[in-house]
Protein backbone atom coordinates (compact mmCIF):
# COMPACT_ATOMS: atom_id res chain seq x y z
CA UNK A 1 0.00 0.00 0.00
CA UNK A 2 1.19 3.50 -0.81
CA UNK A 3 2.25 5.67 1.60
CA UNK A 4 -1.15 8.31 0.52
CA UNK A 5 -3.55 4.97 1.14
CA UNK A 6 -1.76 3.95 4.37
CA UNK A 7 -2.51 7.74 5.59
CA UNK A 8 -5.99 7.63 4.20
CA UNK A 9 -6.55 3.99 5.69
CA UNK A 10 -5.63 5.41 9.27
CA UNK A 11 -7.38 8.63 9.50
CA UNK A 12 -10.53 6.52 8.49
CA UNK A 13 -9.47 3.64 11.06
CA UNK A 14 -7.67 5.28 13.49
CA UNK A 15 -7.75 1.53 15.36
CA UNK A 16 -6.34 -0.24 12.47
CA UNK A 17 -7.16 -3.76 10.88
CA UNK A 18 -8.50 -4.81 13.70
CA UNK A 19 -11.43 -1.99 14.36
CA UNK A 20 -12.66 -3.44 11.33
CA UNK A 21 -13.62 -6.95 12.70
CA UNK A 22 -16.19 -8.66 10.77
CA UNK A 23 -17.07 -7.70 7.27
CA UNK A 24 -20.56 -6.94 8.60
CA UNK A 25 -19.74 -4.82 11.42
CA UNK A 26 -17.19 -3.50 9.27
CA UNK A 27 -20.60 -2.62 6.83
CA UNK A 28 -22.99 -1.59 9.96
CA UNK A 29 -20.41 0.64 11.11
CA UNK A 30 -20.38 2.17 7.30
CA UNK A 31 -24.16 2.68 7.75
CA UNK A 32 -24.39 4.53 11.14
CA UNK A 33 -21.25 6.67 11.34
CA UNK A 34 -20.28 7.97 7.90
CA UNK A 35 -21.60 10.57 5.34
CA UNK A 36 -22.90 8.63 2.00
CA UNK A 37 -19.20 10.35 0.22
CA UNK A 38 -17.58 8.79 3.32
CA UNK A 39 -18.77 5.43 3.04
CA UNK A 40 -18.00 4.92 -0.47
CA UNK A 41 -14.12 6.12 0.42
CA UNK A 42 -14.33 3.54 3.13
CA UNK A 43 -15.69 0.57 0.84
CA UNK A 44 -13.62 0.98 -2.07
CA UNK A 45 -10.42 1.10 0.65
CA UNK A 46 -11.85 -1.40 2.69
CA UNK A 47 -11.47 -3.78 -0.57
CA UNK A 48 -7.96 -2.60 -1.79
CA UNK A 49 -7.08 -3.50 1.78
CA UNK A 50 -8.65 -7.19 1.36
CA UNK A 51 -6.55 -7.29 -2.25
CA UNK A 52 -3.59 -5.92 -1.19
CA UNK A 53 -1.99 -9.12 -0.80
CA UNK A 54 -3.33 -10.59 -4.16
CA UNK A 55 -2.06 -7.02 -5.86
CA UNK A 56 1.61 -7.67 -4.51
CA UNK A 57 1.65 -11.38 -5.36
CA UNK A 58 0.88 -10.26 -8.87
CA UNK A 59 3.68 -7.29 -9.12
CA UNK A 60 6.88 -7.99 -11.08
CA UNK A 61 9.71 -8.95 -9.90
CA UNK A 62 12.95 -9.86 -12.13
CA UNK A 63 14.44 -12.97 -12.32
CA UNK A 64 18.38 -13.69 -11.63
CA UNK A 65 20.74 -11.70 -13.93
CA UNK A 66 19.84 -9.08 -16.54
CA UNK A 67 18.97 -11.76 -18.91
CA UNK A 68 16.25 -12.53 -16.90
CA UNK A 69 14.86 -8.86 -16.72
CA UNK A 70 12.19 -8.64 -18.66
CA UNK A 71 11.61 -5.20 -20.84
CA UNK A 72 8.86 -2.75 -22.01
CA UNK A 73 8.89 -0.34 -24.27
CA UNK A 74 8.07 3.24 -23.27
CA UNK A 75 4.34 2.89 -24.21
CA UNK A 76 3.52 -0.52 -22.42
CA UNK A 77 4.89 1.03 -19.58
CA UNK A 78 2.37 4.42 -19.66
CA UNK A 79 5.61 6.55 -20.98
CA UNK A 80 5.59 9.23 -24.25
CA UNK A 81 9.03 7.61 -25.80
CA UNK A 82 9.91 10.95 -27.74
CA UNK A 83 9.69 12.72 -23.76
CA UNK A 84 11.73 9.59 -22.47
CA UNK A 85 14.69 9.47 -25.31
CA UNK A 86 15.09 13.75 -24.82
CA UNK A 87 15.66 12.75 -21.10
CA UNK A 88 18.65 10.20 -21.55
CA UNK A 89 20.10 12.48 -23.87
CA UNK A 90 20.24 15.17 -21.66
CA UNK A 91 21.68 12.91 -18.75
CA UNK A 92 24.59 11.84 -21.29
CA UNK A 93 25.22 15.23 -22.67
CA UNK A 94 25.26 16.25 -19.00
CA UNK A 95 28.50 13.67 -17.88
CA UNK A 96 29.95 14.74 -14.74
CA UNK A 97 33.30 16.68 -16.42
CA UNK A 98 36.06 15.39 -13.49
CA UNK A 99 38.49 13.10 -14.52
CA UNK A 100 36.97 9.41 -15.21
CA UNK A 101 40.51 8.30 -13.35
CA UNK A 102 38.85 7.86 -9.90
CA UNK A 103 41.80 8.18 -8.28
CA UNK A 104 42.92 11.42 -9.87
CA UNK A 105 39.65 12.60 -8.99
CA UNK A 106 39.98 12.04 -5.52
CA UNK A 107 43.79 13.57 -5.22
CA UNK A 108 42.57 17.23 -6.97
CA UNK A 109 39.36 17.14 -4.31
CA UNK A 110 38.70 14.84 -0.98
CA UNK A 111 42.81 13.87 -1.47
CA UNK A 112 43.89 17.36 -0.89
CA UNK A 113 42.09 17.11 3.07
CA UNK A 114 44.48 16.40 5.99
CA UNK A 115 44.80 12.63 6.01
CA UNK A 116 43.18 12.74 3.06
CA UNK A 117 45.79 10.05 1.17
CA UNK A 118 43.75 6.75 -0.22
CA UNK A 119 43.21 3.54 1.94
CA UNK A 120 40.85 1.73 -0.08
CA UNK A 121 41.03 0.79 -3.81
CA UNK A 122 39.77 3.38 -6.75
CA UNK A 123 38.73 2.47 -10.20
CA UNK A 124 38.86 4.30 -13.55
CA UNK A 125 34.55 4.72 -14.11
CA UNK A 126 33.03 3.99 -17.44
CA UNK A 127 30.51 6.21 -19.49
CA UNK A 128 27.27 8.00 -18.47
CA UNK A 129 25.19 5.30 -17.70
CA UNK A 130 21.78 4.38 -16.37
CA UNK A 131 18.51 2.41 -16.16
CA UNK A 132 14.61 3.78 -16.13
CA UNK A 133 12.46 1.03 -14.29
CA UNK A 134 9.05 1.30 -14.12
CA UNK A 135 6.15 -1.39 -12.71
CA UNK A 136 9.31 -3.55 -12.24
CA UNK A 137 10.17 -3.63 -15.84
CA UNK A 138 13.33 -2.39 -17.82
CA UNK A 139 12.08 0.48 -19.77
CA UNK A 140 15.31 1.97 -20.86
CA UNK A 141 18.82 1.64 -20.66
CA UNK A 142 21.76 3.47 -22.09
CA UNK A 143 25.88 3.66 -21.30
CA UNK A 144 27.09 0.68 -19.88
CA UNK A 145 24.60 -1.26 -17.14
CA UNK A 146 26.72 -3.97 -16.74
CA UNK A 147 29.89 -2.46 -15.78
CA UNK A 148 31.03 -2.53 -12.57
CA UNK A 149 32.06 0.88 -10.83
CA UNK A 150 32.24 2.52 -7.40
CA UNK A 151 28.90 3.70 -5.91
CA UNK A 152 30.09 6.12 -3.34
CA UNK A 153 28.04 7.19 -0.71
CA UNK A 154 25.47 4.89 -2.11
CA UNK A 155 27.00 2.41 -0.17
CA UNK A 156 25.81 3.61 3.22
CA UNK A 157 22.44 2.50 2.34
CA UNK A 158 24.10 -0.82 1.74
CA UNK A 159 25.29 -0.35 5.44
CA UNK A 160 22.34 0.64 7.04
CA UNK A 161 20.23 -2.13 5.68
CA UNK A 162 23.18 -4.61 7.28
CA UNK A 163 22.46 -2.81 10.76
CA UNK A 164 18.63 -2.83 9.99
CA UNK A 165 18.96 -6.68 9.84
CA UNK A 166 20.64 -7.00 12.65
CA UNK A 167 17.70 -5.20 14.78
CA UNK A 168 15.36 -7.21 12.61
CA UNK A 169 17.13 -10.50 14.08
CA UNK A 170 17.18 -8.65 17.57
CA UNK A 171 20.95 -8.58 17.93
CA UNK A 172 20.19 -4.97 18.10
CA UNK A 173 17.51 -4.45 20.81
CA UNK A 174 16.74 -0.71 20.07
CA UNK A 175 17.86 1.70 17.52
CA UNK A 176 17.74 4.24 20.16
CA UNK A 177 20.34 1.77 22.35
CA UNK A 178 23.90 3.34 23.73
CA UNK A 179 26.12 1.26 20.71
CA UNK A 180 28.80 1.13 24.02
CA UNK A 181 27.10 -1.84 25.78
CA UNK A 182 26.84 -3.75 22.61
CA UNK A 183 30.80 -3.38 21.34
CA UNK A 184 33.64 -5.53 22.69
CA UNK A 185 37.24 -4.47 22.74
CA UNK A 186 39.05 -4.64 19.56
CA UNK A 187 42.45 -3.89 18.56
CA UNK A 188 43.08 -0.74 15.76
CA UNK A 189 46.06 0.64 13.92
CA UNK A 190 48.48 2.10 16.16
CA UNK A 191 47.11 6.12 16.15
CA UNK A 192 43.42 5.06 16.52
CA UNK A 193 41.03 5.39 19.28
CA UNK A 194 39.38 8.49 21.38
CA UNK A 195 41.62 11.37 21.75
CA UNK A 196 42.38 12.40 25.08
CA UNK A 197 41.57 9.34 26.17
CA UNK A 198 44.14 6.61 25.35
CA UNK A 199 47.40 8.86 25.72
CA UNK A 200 49.37 11.16 23.51
CA UNK A 201 49.65 8.12 20.82
CA UNK A 202 46.95 5.76 21.97
CA UNK A 203 47.16 2.51 23.77
CA UNK A 204 47.97 -0.59 22.01
CA UNK A 205 45.22 -2.35 23.90
CA UNK A 206 41.87 -3.08 22.82
CA UNK A 207 39.15 -0.74 23.04
CA UNK A 208 35.45 0.06 22.65
CA UNK A 209 35.49 3.49 20.87
CA UNK A 210 32.79 4.54 23.00
CA UNK A 211 34.41 4.74 26.37
CA UNK A 212 34.88 8.88 26.52
CA UNK A 213 31.88 11.00 28.36
CA UNK A 214 31.02 12.15 25.42
CA UNK A 215 31.17 9.23 22.78
CA UNK A 216 29.44 7.19 25.99
CA UNK A 217 25.63 8.67 24.76
CA UNK A 218 26.12 7.98 20.86
CA UNK A 219 22.71 5.25 19.53
CA UNK A 220 22.77 3.63 16.73
CA UNK A 221 20.05 6.15 15.59
CA UNK A 222 22.80 8.93 16.03
CA UNK A 223 24.86 6.74 13.55
CA UNK A 224 22.34 5.66 10.91
CA UNK A 225 21.74 9.60 10.61
CA UNK A 226 25.11 11.02 11.08
CA UNK A 227 24.53 12.83 14.23
CA UNK A 228 26.50 11.42 16.60
CA UNK A 229 29.05 13.49 16.89
CA UNK A 230 31.85 10.81 17.76
CA UNK A 231 35.01 12.56 18.14
CA UNK A 232 38.30 10.01 17.93
CA UNK A 233 40.19 8.33 14.62
CA UNK A 234 39.28 5.46 12.97
CA UNK A 235 41.79 3.44 10.40
CA UNK A 236 44.29 6.93 10.22
CA UNK A 237 41.46 8.88 9.70
CA UNK A 238 40.40 11.43 12.82
CA UNK A 239 36.94 12.84 12.53
CA UNK A 240 37.82 16.54 12.50
CA UNK A 241 39.96 15.78 9.07
CA UNK A 242 36.83 14.76 6.69
CA UNK A 243 35.72 17.83 5.43
CA UNK A 244 37.51 20.21 8.03
CA UNK A 245 36.83 24.08 8.92
CA UNK A 246 38.83 25.98 7.17
CA UNK A 247 39.98 27.60 10.42
CA UNK A 248 43.18 25.00 10.94
CA UNK A 249 42.74 26.27 14.79
CA UNK A 250 39.80 24.72 15.29
CA UNK A 251 40.96 21.03 13.89
CA UNK A 252 42.06 19.63 17.35
CA UNK A 253 39.13 20.71 18.93
CA UNK A 254 37.31 18.36 21.25
CA UNK A 255 34.39 20.16 21.30
CA UNK A 256 31.22 18.88 19.73
CA UNK A 257 27.74 18.80 19.28
CA UNK A 258 25.43 16.54 21.69
CA UNK A 259 24.75 13.51 20.37
CA UNK A 260 21.61 14.11 18.20
CA UNK A 261 21.15 17.79 17.95
CA UNK A 262 23.55 18.23 14.87
CA UNK A 263 23.84 16.72 11.49
CA UNK A 264 27.46 16.35 9.75
CA UNK A 265 28.12 14.43 7.00
CA UNK A 266 31.03 12.41 8.10
CA UNK A 267 32.76 9.27 6.72
CA UNK A 268 35.12 8.38 9.95
CA UNK A 269 31.87 8.03 12.09
CA UNK A 270 29.53 6.01 8.85
CA UNK A 271 32.94 3.93 9.17
CA UNK A 272 32.69 3.69 12.74
CA UNK A 273 28.66 2.14 12.26
CA UNK A 274 30.46 -0.43 9.71
CA UNK A 275 32.83 -1.35 12.29
CA UNK A 276 29.96 -1.72 15.31
CA UNK A 277 27.65 -3.47 12.72
CA UNK A 278 30.71 -5.79 12.36
CA UNK A 279 31.18 -6.36 15.70
CA UNK A 280 27.26 -7.09 16.16
CA UNK A 281 27.23 -9.36 13.38
CA UNK A 282 30.45 -11.16 14.42
CA UNK A 283 30.83 -11.82 10.15
CA UNK A 284 32.27 -10.05 7.14
CA UNK A 285 29.07 -7.62 6.42
CA UNK A 286 29.21 -8.52 2.65
CA UNK A 287 28.74 -11.87 3.39
CA UNK A 288 25.26 -10.89 5.46
CA UNK A 289 24.17 -8.28 2.67
CA UNK A 290 24.89 -10.94 -0.01
CA UNK A 291 22.31 -13.73 2.00
CA UNK A 292 19.82 -11.69 3.49
CA UNK A 293 19.44 -9.24 0.05
CA UNK A 294 21.09 -9.22 -2.62
CA UNK A 295 21.00 -13.17 -3.66
CA UNK A 296 17.19 -13.12 -2.60
CA UNK A 297 16.74 -10.06 -5.13
CA UNK A 298 18.66 -11.36 -7.86
CA UNK A 299 21.60 -9.16 -8.15
CA UNK A 300 24.87 -10.08 -9.87
CA UNK A 301 27.53 -11.97 -8.70
CA UNK A 302 30.22 -9.37 -9.97
CA UNK A 303 29.39 -6.45 -7.04
CA UNK A 304 31.89 -6.11 -4.38
CA UNK A 305 32.16 -4.23 -0.79
CA UNK A 306 35.80 -3.20 -0.31
CA UNK A 307 37.08 -1.96 3.26
CA UNK A 308 40.50 -0.44 3.14
CA UNK A 309 44.34 -1.70 3.34
CA UNK A 310 44.65 -1.26 7.17
CA UNK A 311 40.42 -1.99 8.33
CA UNK A 312 41.15 -5.58 9.22
CA UNK A 313 40.31 -6.61 12.77
CA UNK A 314 40.59 -10.11 14.21
CA UNK A 315 37.19 -11.42 15.17
CA UNK A 316 36.66 -14.87 16.54
CA UNK A 317 40.39 -15.79 15.15
CA UNK A 318 40.15 -14.81 11.94
CA UNK A 319 41.11 -11.98 9.85
CA UNK A 320 38.33 -10.10 9.02
CA UNK A 321 38.02 -6.62 6.77
CA UNK A 322 35.68 -4.03 8.39
CA UNK A 323 34.02 -2.57 5.13
CA UNK A 324 33.73 1.12 4.34
CA UNK A 325 30.71 3.49 4.01
CA UNK A 326 31.69 4.97 1.09
CA UNK A 327 34.44 6.08 -1.62
CA UNK A 328 35.93 8.73 0.05
CA UNK A 329 39.12 7.24 0.72
CA UNK A 330 38.30 4.55 -1.40
CA UNK A 331 37.30 1.39 -1.24
CA UNK A 332 33.08 1.03 -0.34
CA UNK A 333 30.40 -0.97 -2.78
CA UNK A 334 31.37 -1.69 -6.29
CA UNK A 335 28.59 -2.38 -8.15
CA UNK A 336 26.84 -2.13 -11.76
CA UNK A 337 24.01 0.12 -12.54
CA UNK A 338 21.77 -3.25 -12.95
CA UNK A 339 22.51 -4.49 -9.18
CA UNK A 340 21.62 -0.80 -8.12
CA UNK A 341 18.46 -0.70 -9.68
CA UNK A 342 17.54 -4.20 -7.77
CA UNK A 343 18.40 -2.17 -4.78
CA UNK A 344 16.40 0.43 -5.72
CA UNK A 345 13.23 -2.05 -6.43
CA UNK A 346 14.05 -3.18 -3.04
CA UNK A 347 13.28 -0.11 -1.17
CA UNK A 348 10.45 0.67 -3.38
CA UNK A 349 9.13 -2.18 -2.27
CA UNK A 350 9.67 -1.35 1.57
CA UNK A 351 11.83 -4.80 1.78
CA UNK A 352 9.42 -7.07 0.28
CA UNK A 353 10.70 -8.96 -2.74
CA UNK A 354 8.06 -11.35 -4.66
CA UNK A 355 6.14 -11.80 -1.53
CA UNK A 356 8.91 -12.22 0.95
CA UNK A 357 9.44 -9.19 3.16
CA UNK A 358 13.73 -9.53 3.41
CA UNK A 359 13.48 -6.65 6.20
CA UNK A 360 10.78 -5.14 7.74
CA UNK A 361 8.40 -2.11 6.82
CA UNK A 362 8.86 -0.64 9.92
CA UNK A 363 12.80 -0.50 9.44
CA UNK A 364 11.74 1.91 6.09
CA UNK A 365 9.14 3.89 8.01
CA UNK A 366 12.11 4.91 10.44
CA UNK A 367 14.23 4.93 7.42
CA UNK A 368 12.42 7.75 5.54
CA UNK A 369 11.44 9.82 8.81
CA UNK A 370 13.76 12.67 8.90
CA UNK A 371 14.42 14.47 12.11
CA UNK A 372 14.91 18.02 13.29
CA UNK A 373 18.33 18.15 12.79
CA UNK A 374 18.02 18.06 8.67
CA UNK A 375 14.88 17.28 7.21
CA UNK A 376 15.51 16.04 4.54
CA UNK A 377 17.59 13.15 5.43
CA UNK A 378 16.79 10.00 7.33
CA UNK A 379 18.59 6.89 7.58
CA UNK A 380 21.79 6.90 5.28
CA UNK A 381 21.71 7.14 2.33
CA UNK A 382 18.14 8.08 2.47
CA UNK A 383 17.51 11.87 0.89
CA UNK A 384 14.29 13.04 1.04
CA UNK A 385 12.71 14.80 -0.72
CA UNK A 386 9.84 16.44 1.18
CA UNK A 387 9.05 20.37 1.73
CA UNK A 388 10.86 20.90 4.90
CA UNK A 389 9.30 23.46 8.13
CA UNK A 390 10.34 27.05 5.57
CA UNK A 391 9.43 25.76 2.25
CA UNK A 392 12.70 23.95 1.06
CA UNK A 393 12.75 21.05 -1.13
CA UNK A 394 15.52 19.02 -2.47
CA UNK A 395 14.59 18.25 -6.20
CA UNK A 396 11.73 20.66 -6.14
CA UNK A 397 10.38 18.50 -9.89
CA UNK A 398 9.97 15.25 -7.91
CA UNK A 399 7.04 13.93 -5.71
CA UNK A 400 6.93 14.79 -2.03
CA UNK A 401 7.33 10.66 -1.33
CA UNK A 402 9.92 10.14 -3.71
CA UNK A 403 13.52 10.23 -2.46
CA UNK A 404 17.30 8.65 -3.76
CA UNK A 405 20.45 6.94 -2.68
CA UNK A 406 22.85 9.41 -3.33
CA UNK A 407 26.94 8.89 -3.96
CA UNK A 408 29.66 11.32 -5.44
CA UNK A 409 30.25 10.83 -9.11
CA UNK A 410 27.44 11.54 -9.29
CA UNK A 411 25.88 7.81 -8.37
CA UNK A 412 22.10 8.36 -7.94
CA UNK A 413 18.85 5.40 -7.24
CA UNK A 414 16.22 7.20 -7.76
CA UNK A 415 12.93 5.74 -5.92
CA UNK A 416 8.94 6.77 -6.78
CA UNK A 417 6.60 5.12 -5.01
CA UNK A 418 3.61 7.57 -6.35
CA UNK A 419 4.64 6.48 -10.14
CA UNK A 420 6.17 2.96 -8.98
CA UNK A 421 9.49 4.35 -10.62
CA UNK A 422 13.19 3.79 -10.19
CA UNK A 423 15.84 5.39 -11.90
CA UNK A 424 19.61 4.91 -11.67
CA UNK A 425 21.95 7.61 -13.26
CA UNK A 426 25.85 7.06 -12.74
CA UNK A 427 28.27 10.09 -13.40
CA UNK A 428 25.54 12.99 -14.23
CA UNK A 429 26.57 16.71 -12.50
CA UNK A 430 24.83 16.99 -9.78
CA UNK A 431 23.62 20.33 -10.69
CA UNK A 432 21.50 19.02 -13.30
CA UNK A 433 19.95 15.94 -11.55
CA UNK A 434 16.71 17.65 -10.83
CA UNK A 435 16.56 19.24 -14.62
CA UNK A 436 16.79 15.05 -15.52
CA UNK A 437 14.56 13.30 -13.39
CA UNK A 438 11.86 16.09 -14.17
CA UNK A 439 11.87 15.33 -17.64
CA UNK A 440 11.61 11.74 -16.90
CA UNK A 441 8.55 12.27 -14.71
CA UNK A 442 7.28 14.64 -17.80
CA UNK A 443 7.36 11.22 -20.02
CA UNK A 444 5.30 9.71 -17.85
CA UNK A 445 1.30 9.56 -19.27
CA UNK A 446 -0.31 7.60 -17.05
Amino acid sequence: MSRRLRLAYAAAFPGGAGALGSNSRFFSHLDTTMTPTARRFAAALFLYVLAAPLLAQQAYFPGPGPGAWERRSPEQAGMDVSRLTQAIEFAIASEATQPRDLAVTHQTSFGREPHGEPVGPFRTRGPATGLVVRHGFIVAEWGDPARVDMTFSVTKSFLSTTVGLAWADGLIRDVHDRVAPYMAPVTLPPGDGERGLHGEDYSHEPVTLFEDKHNRGITWDHLLRQTSAWRGTLWGKPDWADRPSPDPSTWLDLARPEPGTAYEYNDTRVNLLALAATQVWRRPLPEVLRERVMDPIGASRTWRWHGYENSWILLDGKQVQSVSGGGHWGGGMFISAYDQARFGLFTLHRGNWNGTQLLPDEWFEMALTPTAARQDYGYMNFFLHRTDSEGNKAMPSTPEDSYRHVGAGSNIVYVDPDNDLVVVTRWIEGARLDEFLGKVLAAIED
